[in-house]
């Protein structure tokens, strides 16, 4: 009995280091993770987990009023990725609040970036909600945690000037563009 139990084991654990581990994409978006960043990551993790890359940390505001500090994340080339948004200022515990998505190469596994269109979002998720702001309409997709951000330049005329209107998915063109795709946690 006990042999039987132990070759189990045994085969067990030869399967499982047998398996490759699939490589974590850099710059693919999920509900809970974009790249190697989770909806966990503390603010003192970022050095590791963007140890190729520059971090630019921009400290504003007066100590006493605790503004949010935006931190940028470069390629070594220069070229912008993210923005990173802390859940509390000037904490270098806090995990990350919310992700503005800066580089076209990071997509969802539905192939949704920064690039893509009202139609490809439409397409690709259900629509949770449309806020009509001042300038912009923000669409919300819970399934994945993101907002996108559409100019209200791109909508008709008749839908730019009256924030009161309610604006359902069938009344926004499909060749909208995206302004800001951010992912929030």
């Amino acid at each position: 009995m006990k042999n039987t139990l132990f070759t189990v084991i045994i085969c067990a654990l030869l399967i499982t280091s047998c398996t490759k581990d699939k490589a974590q994409n850099p710059f693919e978006i999920a509900k809970n993770h974009i790249g190697l960043l989770t909806d966990s990551t503390q603010v003192k993790e970022l050095d590791a987990i963007y140890s190729k890359d520059s971090i630019v940390r921009y400290v504003s505001g007066d100590d006493y009023i605790g503004s949010v500090n935006t931190i940028e994340v470069y390629e070594k080339g220069g070229k912008k990725l993210l923005d990173l948004t802390p859940r509390k200022a000037k904490d270098s515990t806090s995990v990350i609040k919310s992700v503005n998505i800066i580089d076209s190469r990071y997509s969802t596994n539905k192939k949704i970036s920064n690039l893509s269109t009202f139609k490809d979002i439409k397409a690709a998720y259900k629509i949770s909600k449309i806020d009509n702001l001042i300038n912009v309409i923000v669409v919300s997709v819970n399934e994945i945690n993101a907002s996108f951000t559409i100019d209200k330049k791109e909508l008709p005329a008749s839908m730019r000037f009256d924030m009161d209107m309610a604006i359902d998915p069938i009344q926004i063109p499909e060749k909208a563009k995206i302004k800001y795709f951010m992912i929030h946690w």
